[in-house]
């Protein structure tokens, strides 16, 4: 959990689980995770499916997100970079996330699947489980309890902080 300066925003990043091998046995690579933000002043959330992706070969360029019925969803480009070129190998590290609107959360309490595609018709798949989503929500709800505060260090807001 992260606290804007202000201490009207709040960012709550939930569980990472893998959705490959971390990348040459790398720590904190090839993961996912759900992270929302709350308004304490006025309740709204934002809520997303935030993924880190490390590969070889080809640049994929994520570029699109869809639910489990093929509804587009709003997707975030968050960075994208070369990790090293060597005599025609390549390998990349992509950060992107997908708007999961809360009503979606609700919706699906037994988990939800969000599929990703880049330029050129490749397909990453997301399963995000139902105690996934039952314990986001529940952060959520006990930040918008009345006298709610977190004992955290203070963050940057969620639109300009990427990194869970």
């Amino acid at each position: 959990m992260r606290e804007h300066l202000s201490g009207r925003f709040v960012e709550l990043i939930g569980v990472k689980a893998q959705h490959a091998p971390p990348y040459l046995g790398t720590p904190d690579t090839n993961f996912y995770c759900l992270r929302s933000v709350v308004d304490r002043r006025s309740g709204e959330t934002a809520d997303q499916l935030y993924v880190a992706d490390s590969y070889d070969g080809k640049e994929r360029n994520w570029d699109a997100a869809h639910d489990g019925d093929g509804r587009a969803l709003r997707f975030i480009p968050i960075s994208r970079r070369e990790i090293v070129c060597d005599a025609g190998r390549c390998a990349y590290a992509e950060e992107f996330a997908a708007d999961i609107p809360e009503r979606e959360l609700r919706a699906n309490p037994h988990g939800l699947r969000v599929t990703f595609t880049d330029r050129a018709g490749d397909r990453k798949a997301i399963g995000v489980s139902a105690e996934q989503i039952v314990a986001q929500l529940a952060a959520v709800a006990a930040q918008l309890k009345p006298g709610s505060a977190p004992a955290v260090s203070n963050g940057a807001p969620f639109a300009a902080a990427h990194q869970p």
